[in-house]
């Protein structure tokens, strides 16, 4: 998939690899994790034939967190009706609608693994009325009835401004509601196609009027052109703003140390 760094048009050049050096800088380097705990997982996730952003979008920290039990569950499928320029999940048109029993899957996956924080998230799916909403209300209750006192993080989609189908996920109450901006409105064109800078402001807004009591939550990728000694400086200003946590970082994604970010965050 192509990607949109070319759009920083003041960037500079890439210099000139030395014979034998690593192609990335060592700030973008992880390291591979597979012992015990991250093949259990992945067993765990192929025997219930669930899908995780951890592996459709190839994080660079899935070793990490799989190696500590952690996973972020990707629902409605693995196909997504849009094609972000930054995002490595497949695009394209799903075959046939949500699988109505994968909610009961999730929970049974969270019960396996043992999980006190469970953190969902899925993939657009424009092709539905409601986007998928109902199967994000039904994950979160099965969670709960299968692991009482589970807290679940939900990362959901801007279901096309549907804001019938917000309340339905609302009216739940996730212990979090997170939505991700992803970037600054002059490059949503190239970045996030089919989204609207304003809608994903709007949903936020229209969460936090509903609900005051559930933590409402955002990611901003600040790679596009920013420097890595920039990011504990974005940390300060965020904080200085009033946001309860910030988690800066050239690799941070979302769900990244989801945990200890709503630990913080309601202190």
């Amino acid at each position: 998939m192509a990607t949109p760094f070319h759009i920083i048009s003041n960037a500079p050049a890439m210099p000139v690899l030395s014979p034998g050096a690593h192609p990335r800088p060592d700030w973008l380097r992880v390291k591979f994790f597979g012992g015990e705990r991250y093949q259990d997982l992945k067993r765990i996730m192929r025997t219930l034939d669930l899908h995780t952003v951890c592996e459709s979008a190839r994080c660079p920290n899935m070793g990490e967190c799989w190696e500590h039990g952690t996973a972020t569950f990707m629902i409605l499928g693995d196909i997504c009706t849009r094609a972000c320029g930054f995002c490595a999940v497949p695009s394209g048109k799903p075959v046939g609608p949500p699988d109505e029993e994968e909610p009961f899957r999730v929970a049974e996956a969270v019960a396996k693994m043992g999980l006190r924080y469970a953190v969902v998230t899925s993939v657009n799916r424009d092709d539905q009325a409601d986007g998928g909403a109902h199967i994000f209300a039904r994950t979160i209750e099965e969670i709960r009835r299968r692991v009482p006192g589970c807290k679940v993080e939900v990362l959901i989609p801007d279901f096309r401004g549907d804001w019938k189908a917000l309340d339905v996920v609302l009216a739940v109450r996730p212990d979090i509601l997170n939505h991700n901006t992803e970037t600054v409105p002059r490059l949503y064109r190239q970045v996030r196609k089919g989204a609207v800078y304003e809608r994903s402001l709007e949903l936020l807004r229209r969460s936090k009027e509903a609900h005051p009591e559930v933590p409402t939550k955002t990611g901003l990728m600040l790679g596009l052109g920013v420097h890595p000694d920039e990011f504990a400086e974005y940390k300060v200003l965020g904080e200085a703003m009033g946001f309860k946590h910030v988690e800066a970082g050239p690799l941070v994604r979302s769900s990244y140390h989801a945990f200890d970010q709503a630990e913080s965050a309601v202190k």
